[in-house]
């Protein structure tokens, strides 16, 4: 979902609290929301869920020959922000519940990931191309992009909305509720889509339209919310829960929308089922709820994984 953001989790709260201290209510911020796992402030999570990852004999030999021979496929990663992808404060290190996934899964198939950090927009075309074999990013499943993309998916995330404690907005049940309010995005998003999309709903209720302001940088999306640029905040559902618990002055709202979110694959790829199974050998494991403790993610679980579903509705 969102573009790449080469910031890490204490980067992005440093940036924030130096440059907005004093600014918003000055109120705590809201209690860190049911599921939020072992996450707390100023923390990253550590615990090693993938080292004790054997390998699934089944699932890997529904790998096509040819991969299985080469053990080894070329895997492209969007790197934002906690709890998905980022990196830690060496500026090399990757981490997140999408580099926890990926890793459990190579294990699982046997198999050593290539691992290149690339930008968002540019995975799915270069899947395509057939530059990377698999891709990872918070992709969201939607209709559109099943017809030129295969996904295999392993969570449920999708869009949310989050503001200062001290605004008046409780619940955004549809986009109406933005009528006459800006509202913060990442550029390039399913985020910016559905805002542009749906700009009509307030002119056609004899409202003020909404205003949609993009950042390619996610510091600067929380900068604008509290220095009272953007009254809210659109972003990932799991993202905007984990923010929230790092930055006082600061509340999730609402869930707009859910998606199925999976692994990225070109059109008619054959790794599909291999990948299927080796996530649903996750689940059976105990890794798959081990991962999603770590990252205070539980509500995000699916029951099992599917190849390129339909988009929620």
């Amino acid at each position: 979902m969102p573009r790449t953001w080469h910031i890490s989790a204490f980067t992005l709260i440093t940036l924030v609290t130096l440059a907005l201290t004093g600014c918003g209510s000055g109120d705590p911020a809201a209690a860190p929301p049911a599921g939020a796992g072992p996450v707390a402030r100023g923390r990253l999570p550590t615990a090693d869920v993938v080292s004790s990852v054997k390998r699934n004999e089944d699932a890997a030999r529904l790998l096509p020959a040819k991969v299985r021979a080469s053990g080894t496929l070329t895997l492209a990663s969007a790197v934002g922000a906690p709890p998905g992808a980022f990196y830690l404060e060496d500026g090399r290190t990757l981490a997140g519940a999408d580099i926890d996934f990926a890793d459990a899964v190579a294990r699982a198939l046997g198999l050593e990931l290539e691992r290149e950090v690339a930008s968002f927009e540019a995975i799915l075309p270069a899947l395509d191309s057939g530059k990377y074999d698999v891709g990872t990013g918070n992709f969201g499943v939607t209709d559109e992009r099943r017809r030129t993309i295969d996904f295999v998916t392993y969570i449920n995330d999708g869009q949310g909305f989050a503001v200062r404690d001290d605004s008046p907005l409780e619940e955004v049940t549809d986009l109406t509720r933005l009528c006459g309010l800006t509202v913060a995005t990442g550029a390039g998003t399913t985020f910016e889509a559905t805002l542009e999309a749906g700009r009509h709903v307030c002119s056609d209720a004899g409202r003020k339209a909404y205003d949609v302001r993009t950042y390619a940088d996610q510091a600067a999306i929380w900068i604008s919310l509290r220095q009272g640029r953007s009254d809210v905040v659109m972003s990932t559902i799991n993202g905007l829960r984990y923010a929230v618990t790092q930055q006082e002055g600061l509340r999730f709202i609402d869930e707009f929308k859910r998606l199925d979110v999976g692994f990225a694959f070109r059109k008619g790829t054959p790794l599909a089922p291999a990948f299927q199974a080796a996530v649903n050998g996750l689940k059976t494991d105990g890794t798959y709820d081990r991962i999603l403790e770590k990252w205070g993610t539980g509500e995000s679980a699916i029951r099992t994984s599917r190849i390129s579903p339909p988009e929620l509705r």
